[in-house]
C-alpha cells in the first residue's frame, strides 16, 4: 500500500518504516520525479539535493536566530509570505476602507479544496476552540446524555463540554489514550458507549504527546450507533495532509496559526452537509443568512457559513488562503514526511539517552511531528528551562495529566541540525545532573 494513499486506517508498518529511512527526497521522487514542480520564491526541488530547497523553505521564515523555535504544536509563525499578503490586504482595505467581505467566499472554496470538503461544509472562526464551541453549545442535547473524549484533550477542546456540563447536566466520559494500538483506542471509547451517548470526539493528534487516532475507524463505530463523531484537528492541519471527506466525521475543528502556517485569528469549522441543520446557530448576525423579515424571521444559510457572523478581520482570512498555498505548492504529503523524518531522529536519539523515556508512541504509525519525552534524573521544568536558558532551544512543558514531560514539535523551518541540537542538550543536562 502507498504511504499517501490511505493514512487514516491502519497504515503498512514496514512501508512507512521503509520509507522514512528513504528520506522525505526520496517519497517525492517516488510520486513525482526529480524537478517535478517549481514553487514560485522557492527552488525547484531536485529529489537528489533537496537541502538546498528546505533552508530556502526555512529562509521564509522571519524567525529570530537567537534560539530554536520548537512548539509549533502550540503556536506555528507564519511565512513571510503568508505576513506580507496580510499587511498587504490590510493596507489595501484601509485606503480604501471596504470589508473586503468577498475574500471569505473566495478562500472558503480553496479551505474545501484543501481539507477535502465541498464549500458550503466550511465555517471560518478565529480558531479551533471556537469551532469545537460552536459543536458543543450547538447541538440538541439534554441532562443525561453523554459525550466521550480522550483525557488528552487540549483545554480548546475539553471545556466548551465542562461548560455544557455544568449548565444542562450532560455528562463528561473520558478515557486514557493507548500510545500502543489504533484498535486499542477504538476499544476504549466502544468500552463508554450507552444508549445514552450522543457525541465522540477525539483530538486527531493529541496535543500532549502527539498520538494518532485512527479517526475513519472511529467515524465507523460512531455512524453505526448514530452518534455525532467531531473532531479537534488543531494538531493535524498542516502537518499531516485531511480529506474529510475520507474520514467520514460530522464535524471537525482546526487552527489557522499552528502548522497551517496562518495569522493568528483564523480557524476553520468544518460541517457535514447533511448534519448542519443538527447545529444550533447560537450566534447569529447579518452574513448568518440569505434573508429575513421583521417581525417574523430568518433563512440561515444552507450551509456551514451561517455559523460567521458580523464584520470580520478579511485580510486575515487573506493570510489563511496564502498559507494553504504555500504549504499545497512544498506539497503536503512532503511536509508529512519532513516531519516525520524530524521526530524520527528526535525519537531515536534521545531513546539512546540513559534516564530519559519518550512518551511519544514508539510505532511510526501512531506518531507525526511531536514528541513529548521526560527524564528520571532532572524533573521537566528544570530541564525545559535549562534547554531554553542554556540551549536556546523553545520547547514546551507539558504538565497535563500529570505526565509532567518536555514536547518538541519540529514544522518545515526546523533543520536536522536543529533536531540533532535537542538530542545534544538534553544529554548534556541529565549527564551533568
Amino acid at each position: 500500500m502507498d504511504f499517501f494513499a490511505y493514512r487514516y486506517t491502519r497504515m503498512n508498518r514496514k512501508h512507512f518504516v521503509k520509507t522514512l529511512g528513504l528520506g522525505s527526497s526520496a517519497l517525492w521522487a517516488a510520486g513525482c520525479g526529480k524537478g517535478s514542480t517549481q514553487l514560485g520564491g522557492l527552488p525547484e526541488f531536485d529529489s537528489e539535493k533537496p537541502s538546498r530547497f528546505w533552508k530556502s523553505v526555512r529562509d521564509s521564515y522571519a524567525l529570530t536566530q537567537d534560539r530554536v523555535y520548537l512548539n509549533c504544536g502550540g503556536l506555528g509563525p507564519a511565512s513571510t509570505v503568508v505576513t506580507d499578503a496580510v499587511a498587504a490586504k490590510s493596507a489595501e482595505l484601509q485606503r480604501i476602507s471596504e470589508t473586503g467581505h468577498a475574500i471569505m467566499g473566495e478562500v472558503r472554496i480553496e479551505a474545501a479544496r484543501y481539507l477535502g470538503a465541498e464549500t458550503e461544509e466550511i465555517c471560518f472562526t478565529r480558531n479551533a476552540t471556537e469551532s469545537n464551541s460552536i459543536i458543543a453549545a450547538g447541538l440538541d442535547l439534554k441532562s443525561g446524555d453523554e459525550v466521550i473524549f480522550e483525557s488528552h484533550a487540549h483545554p480548546g477542546g475539553s471545556f466548551p463540554w465542562l461548560s455544557r456540563s455544568q449548565r444542562d447536566g450532560i455528562r463528561v466520559k473520558v478515557f486514557d489514550p493507548d500510545p500502543t494500538s489504533f484498535a486499542g483506542n477504538l476499544e476504549r471509547i466502544e468500552a463508554l458507549i450507552t444508549p445514552r451517548t450522543r457525541v465522540i470526539q477525539v483530538s486527531h493528534i493529541t496535543a500532549p504527546t502527539g498520538i494518532v487516532f485512527d479517526v475513519a475507524a472511529i467515524a465507523t463505530l460512531a455512524r453505526s450507533k448514530g452518534i455525532w463523531f467531531h473532531i479537534d484537528g488543531a494538531q493535524s492541519a498542516g502537518m499531516i495532509p485531511v480529506d474529510l471527506s475520507r474520514i467520514g466525521c460530522d464535524s471537525y475543528a482546526t487552527s489557522g496559526h499552528k502548522w497551517m502556517g496562518g495569522p493568528r485569528g483564523t480557524g476553520i469549522l468544518y460541517i457535514a452537509q447533511d448534519r448542519v441543520e443538527e447545529v444550533a446557530t447560537l450566534h447569529a448576525g447579518g452574513h448568518s443568512g440569505d434573508s429575513y423579515e421583521l417581525p417574523g424571521g430568518i433563512e440561515f444559510h444552507k450551509g456551514a457559513r451561517r455559523h460567521e457572523y458580523g464584520t470580520r478581520a478579511t485580510e486575515l482570512v487573506e493570510g489563511l488562503r496564502v498559507a494553504m498555498d504555500f504549504q499545497t505548492r512544498i506539497g503536503k504529503e512532503r511536509i508529512e514526511a519532513y516531519g516525520a523524518e524530524r521526530v524520527e531522529e528526535l525519537y531515536r536519539g534521545l531513546e539512546a539517552i540513559d534516564s530519559v523515556s519518550v512518551l511519544t508512541p514508539s510505532d511510526p504509525e501512531m506518531r507525526r511531528s511531536i514528541i513529548t519525552f521526560k527524564s528520571s534524573k532532572v524533573a521537566f521544568d528544570p530541564l525545559n528551562n535549562a534547554l531554553s536558558r542554556d540551549y536556546k532551544l523553545r520547547c514546551r512543558r507539558v504538565t497535563e495529566r500529570g505526565l509532567d514531560a518536555v514536547r518538541v514539535s519540529p514544522h518545515i523551518y526546523n533543520s536536522p541540525e536543529n533536531c540533532a541540537r535537542v538530542v545534544e542538550a538534553v544529554k548534556a543536562i541529565v549527564s551533568a545532573a
